[in-house]
């Protein structure tokens, strides 16, 4: 499967469960329950979200890890999710100073004033 394919099927929350349940990775299972806990989200939504965070906000090292674990890959599709996954866990439970967003006066739209964006 492409890789533009498989973004496409994550994107979808009950094909989004589905694969993660098909890691059958225990841990990285609950650590996606607790974590979708915290943002009113079940394990289907987590994962389709993940992704799309992922694929908007990655960096270019990001990028190049994925695509270095891909050539690695026995089974390509299942290291695209874990390495998603784990980075968005990362991501989800740093700080938000340490996520580069704004904490006070302000959201993260990149807009510059944000008070109704101005």
């Amino acid at each position: 499967m492409q890789l533009g394919a498989l973004l496409t099927r994550l994107s979808d929350e009950s094909d989004a469960a589905a694969a993660l349940d098909a890691l059958g990775d225990v841990v990285l299972l609950a650590q996606i329950q607790e974590m979708g806990e915290q943002h009113y989200e079940t394990p289907g939504e987590y994962v389709a979200n993940a992704s799309r965070r992922y694929a908007a906000q990655a960096g270019d090292e990001d990028w190049l890890a994925l695509m270095t674990a891909i050539e690695r890959a026995d089974d390509p599709a299942r290291v695209v999710l874990g390495k998603m996954l784990r980075w968005a866990l990362e991501r989800d439970a740093a700080p938000p100073q340490a996520q580069g967003q704004i904490v006070a006066g302000g959201c993260s739209c990149g807009s510059g004033g944000c008070d109704d964006h101005r």
